[in-house]
């Protein structure tokens, strides 16, 4: 009878051990054949730029270089070379007698050809009237005289155009001069306003 109960015993154990087995390899390969789900990184979206840099307003900065170019446009559109009926000369038509003022002695062709000299003539012109009307640019510069608006800038390209005298003559009596192609100079003072000269 103990040898059966033993046997019997045994029949369990082992039945119990391979319960055992088998429910445990269910439930390996249960987590093993469960469907992972990965974790996808969200990619980096790349937004274009939809906004038309045509629509952006530019924003210029009025310096030196700058009143330069747009002056050198108004005289001459820009050609070093160019003689007009007046006999003014170069990319700032210049006469010769304000080359003369400024001790610059060399014939037509010469200063013609010459673009450095043209341009160390108009920086020697803008110091020379800036002195002569310093006073005037000191005492309203940024203000409405004879409804123009005054500015460094503006009033040293009317001396340009017209001669530093007659821009002390217009803040005295509001006469406007114009030169030979009836362009006045407070047309000057309002058009080359506002630039940042390096003088």
């Amino acid at each position: 009878m103990k040898i059966k109960l033993d046997s019997i015993s045994r029949i369990l154990l082992i039945a119990i051990m391979l319960f055992s087995l088998m429910a445990f390899t269910s439930i390996y390969k249960l987590k093993r054949d469960t469907v992972r789900v990965n974790v996808i990184k969200p990619e980096k979206i790349k937004i274009k730029n939809t906004i038309d840099s045509a629509i952006l307003p530019k924003v210029i900065t009025k310096d030196h270089q700058l009143f330069l170019n747009d002056l050198g446009h108004q005289e001459s559109g820009n050609r070093y070379n160019i003689v007009n009926r007046y006999g003014y000369m170069g990319r700032y038509q210049f006469g010769k007698s304000t080359l003369k003022t400024l001790k610059i002695r060399v014939s037509r062709s010469e200063f013609l050809k010459d673009t450095v000299l043209q341009e160390q003539a108009m920086f020697a012109l803008l110091k020379h009237n800036k002195k002569r009307l310093q006073k005037l640019i000191t005492k309203f510069n940024g203000k409405t005289v004879h409804g123009v608006l005054v500015t460094e800038s503006g009033l040293l390209a009317a001396a340009h155009l017209g001669g530093q005298g007659s821009v002390k003559k217009w803040f005295r009596s509001g006469r406007v001069r114009k030169d030979g192609n009836g362009v006045r100079i407070t047309t000057y003072m309002r058009k080359f306003g506002g630039y940042t000269l390096n003088l």
